[in-house]
């Protein structure tokens, strides 16, 4: 069919031509302030149907019926409880959705088979034009192709729907991004089943307590039906494969790091994008939730039109309209999800005590990665030793194994001979060291890198947090003679020619360990803060 396109700016006459058409039984895309919506009349099965077979919409999922004033809600109900009263003079009109018990005059076809029916007044002013003028409650899903993202502009409209529909009103860009709070009063108390524009603390301080469905960020059980549009497994999705990175802002980039000869695409906050190593789209800015609402949708279809197969989106935060964001973020991505526990630093002085801090954390769950011990196993290895050898004398290589200590002595009695040294076994340690934390991060538990060289390596950007144990100089070298059973004249050489890694200036945490335990008090507060973060994280999980 011939689409025809209004616009409220130019085309005066918009709501009674649309209303026309909609009275006739056809379809009409209007603008609301939440998402365009594909309107028909709710009464008309044979014109719900027209929805339905448009979108390409499971028969199930319900759809919602909006009114242009209060008068025109009393007869698609049974009766309205005074709490609902209250929340829809508190937010009628706007982005609020009602769920009650329906009246005879509502269709099954409308409400998807179900006893209940979805309400709600549209803040757009052509939205309450056209539903004036026609005198019809509109049954209006969002106007796309079923499953694929809402559309938040009338070209994305145009994109989906044209030759499909008979008419499309354009009004401009949508002010909320994402579809409307829908909560329902059908229960023993009023329970939100899809989070939008109005939060759910806003709707509790109107009306109290209220409860949150478990499907608004997790999926639907089997054989349990969708009470509200939104509720399905995979819905908002754009073409490309999409998964939520739940870990730390460094883990997000290291994983896009790691990703990059792949091709994927980030999808990403504003504030990411000047150090994003891969292609981004944006979604807003990561502190303000209301700007990832309004850009959400958009982002999911740039993402198409860009060309991406392959999509890693950094997961927004929950509270107030995020809990709306994530809600369509995960359900766009069929709860894919890539889990990674932090990872911590930890590095010092030799003869600090870094031993000690590392197992307190080991003590406290956390996997821990030594990289002295790698150091020892990747010195065993054949080519390594060889190498060795080579530049320190073949006499270091005895009896099939090396001779630790004459190889520290020769390879720190000189700067040059240090950084030789370094050049031979650090790639291989370096390499060792990210698997094994890789390894223990990706199947849920916390990990400590116990590294001497933790910052002049670079390792310091692979982790999330990083933390410097220190000491004096007189307790260090006690430590060190007694450790390695040397002489102070050969421990003050070794810490000499040891690289400084400045830790004061590049460490998170400081922790001094002159042989007390008050250090012990501030790391469990870091454990703790690390575990409210790893749990917020894994509480994401399906």
């Amino acid at each position: 069919m011939k689409t025809v396109i209004l616009h409220t700016d130019t085309d005066p006459d918009y709501a009674q031509r649309a209303s026309q058409v909609l009275k006739n039984g056809g379809l009409v895309a209007i603008p609301t302030e939440t998402v365009y919506g594909l309107a028909a009349n709710a009464l008309d099965e044979k014109a719900v149907e027209k929805i339905y077979l448009a979108k390409g919409r499971p028969s199930d999922n319900p759809l919602i019926v909006h009114i242009s004033s209060f008068a025109e809600w009393e007869p698609l109900v049974q009766t309205i409880p005074e709490k609902a009263k209250k929340i829809a003079d508190a937010f009628w009109p706007g982005p609020l959705t009602i769920i009650l018990p329906k009246s005879d005059l509502v269709p099954n076809r409308t409400s998807g088979n179900l006893a209940t029916v979805a309400v709600r007044m549209p803040a757009h002013p052509a939205a309450r034009a056209i539903i004036a003028a026609s005198g019809l409650p509109l049954a209006a899903p969002s106007a796309n192709i079923s499953g694929f993202p809402s559309p938040t502009k009338a070209e994305y409209v145009i994109d989906d729907m044209n030759g499909r529909i008979d008419m499309i009103v354009d009004g401009g860009d949508s002010a909320v991004g994402v579809e409307s709070t829908v909560i329902t009063f059908a229960g023993d108390m009023p329970e939100i089943l899809r989070p939008g524009g109005i939060t759910p603390e806003q709707i509790e301080g109107v009306i109290g307590k209220i409860r949150i469905n478990s499907a608004v960020l997790h999926p639907l059980q089997n054989g349990e039906k969708a009470e509200s549009p939104g509720m399905k497994y995979k819905h908002y999705a754009p073409k490309a494969q999409i998964t939520i990175y739940t870990g730390s802002k460094k883990g997000y980039f290291r994983l896009l790091e790691e990703k990059k000869a792949e091709g994927i695409y980030a999808l990403c906050f504003q504030e990411d994008q000047a150090n994003c190593p891969v292609p981004c789209v944006t979604m807003g800015s990561e502190k303000d939730p209301l700007s990832q609402a309004v850009r959400l949708f958009d982002a999911l279809r740039e993402l198409d039109e860009q060309g991406a197969q392959k999509v890693l989106a950094r997961c927004p935060d929950e509270t107030g309209v995020g809990l709306a964001v994530c809600n369509r973020l995960f359900r766009a991505a069929a709860f894919r999800f890539f889990y990674e526990a932090p990872i911590l630093g930890l590095t010092g002085e030799s003869g600090a005590g870094k031993s000690t801090v590392a197992a307190f954390f080991a003590n406290n769950g956390f996997a821990v990665v030594d990289c002295d011990q790698i150091a020892r196993q990747v010195a065993e290895k054949e080519e390594i030793q060889k190498q060795l050898a080579e530049a320190f004398g073949q006499d270091i290589c005895q009896n099939g194994g090396l001779n630790r200590k004459l190889l520290a002595h020769r390879a720190f009695s000189s700067e040059e001979k240090t950084a030789l040294l370094n050049q031979i076994t650090h790639p291989a340690i370096l390499r060792q060291t990210i698997e094994q934390a890789l390894t223990f991060s990706r199947s849920g538990k916390p990990v400590v890198i116990d590294a001497p060289l933790l910052f002049s390596t670079g390792l310091d950007k692979f982790c999330d947090w990083t933390i410097a144990v220190t000491a004096d100089e007189k307790t260090r070298l006690l430590r060190i003679m007694e450790r390695d059973s040397i002489s102070m004249e050969d421990a003050k050489k070794r810490t000499a020619r040891q690289q400084k890694e400045n830790f004061a200036e590049r460490a998170d945490q400081l922790v001094c360990n002159d042989d007390n335990t008050n250090y012990r008090n501030d790391l469990m507060s870091l454990i703790e803060r690390i575990r409210s973060f790893d749990e917020k994280n894994k509480t994401r999980l399906p």
